[in-house]
């Protein structure tokens, strides 16, 4: 059986909202919700119900060891999920709260173990979203929310890339068009001293050492063939957000044309992430081309990059290749992706790159 698909306007979504209570009423009885928020779409469930949450990762095939982030409407519901707010979590949440930022904090037991999957820390946000807002507040509880796609792959943008990957999986899906930001939230612990980034997204490590002084990146490096149970937070282990085609990182316009040469020389169909102005007609003619955006307009690679890798799955390339962009402000969003989305199960490298 189909998911359901329900159409509403993100601009008069409210919690009285037919669709919204629609909606809301299949979180209460515990099943899967697919809804947009300001950065990718999410799969819902009643954070508060063990039983929901795991048919989450029943639905997406997730590992149970990789934490779900849960979601709430309110600093005052956020507050009610943890055990402590402390005076950095009042400032972040004053300047980015609604946002695509998360903080871990220590939880209160009646956020199950399946949320955390076992750790005593949970990632809350609260998402800027006018439809993820109303479907919170008219279900009344948290909701707990990874993105809404089979594991490891590339992270839906659109209720049809839900569709594609969870259709007759899941319970619902809410479509209210396209996601703004295009990367998931930053995660960060603030219960660390300095505070730590674990995963880098919509705010950017600069907003955030703008109010709280300095933060540090994690000092070890995830490598595939470890077995990440110890994870602190989502998306940090193994393969993530990869499409089916090979993805190779590429430092700048000249390594991609010779990496262009090369794999096409192999049969390879190529894909390119092509900024505009990069390249000729004539040296992309063999290729399959996304056109990707200016290469300064990090927000706009940041809004197209999953849409971009889906299309050129659907489009049937073999390889895609992607430049990197500069690590300031999203672009370390954006470049963490690509590296996870860029390495190989098995291998001894991090990453598959030309450069």
């Amino acid at each position: 059986m189909r998911s359901l698909l329900i159409e509403i306007s993100s601009v008069k979504a409210t919690a009285d909202d037919p669709a919204i209570r629609q909606a809301a009423a299949i979180i209460r009885r515990g099943g899967l919700v697919a809804f947009p928020t300001e950065t990718v779409y999410g799969l819902g469930a009643n954070a508060l119900d063990g039983e929901a949450v795991r048919r989450i990762f029943e639905a997406k095939q997730r590992p149970a060891w990789d934490p779900i982030i849960v979601h709430a409407c309110s600093v005052e519901m956020a507050k009610t999920l943890v055990k402590e707010w402390p005076e950095v979590a009042r400032k972040l949440s004053a300047c980015f709260m609604p946002g695509p930022l998360t903080l871990l904090l220590p939880k209160r037991d009646i956020i199950p173990d399946a949320c955390t999957a076992g750790r005593e820390k949970v990632g809350i946000r609260i998402p800027a979203h006018p439809v993820a807002l109303a479907l919170i507040e008219a279900a009344g509880v948290p909701i707990a929310a990874p993105s809404a796609n089979r594991f490891g792959g590339t992270s839906p943008t659109t209720a049809s890339h839900v569709q594609r990957d969870l259709d007759g999986r899941i319970d619902a899906i809410l479509d209210a068009g396209p996601c703004a930001i295009g990367v998931e939230s930053t995660v960060i612990d603030i219960t660390a001293q300095p505070p730590v980034i674990y995963r880098p997204g919509g705010v950017s490590r600069e907003q955030i050492e703008f109010v709280i002084g300095a933060v540090r990146l994690p000092a070890r490096e995830i490598r595939d063939t470890v077995p990440p149970e110890g994870l602190e937070s989502p998306g940090l282990g193994m393969r993530h957000y990869a499409p089916r085609a090979r993805l190779v990182l590429v430092d700048d316009e000249r390594t991609m044309e010779i990496a262009i040469k090369q794999l096409v020389a192999c049969g390879e169909h190529v894909g390119l992430m092509l900024p505009d102005g990069w390249l000729s007609l004539e040296q992309v003619r063999q290729c399959i081309v996304f056109s990707w955006g200016e290469f300064d307009q990090l927000a706009v690679l940041a809004t197209r990059l999953y849409a971009g890798l889906r299309w050129l799955d659907e489009h049937q390339a073999t390889v895609i290749l992607c430049p990197v962009p500069p690590a300031t402000g999203i672009g370390l969003a954006i470049l963490d992706r690509l590296r996870k989305a860029a390495t190989r199960l098995n291998s001894s490298s991090s990453e598959d790159s030309m450069r």
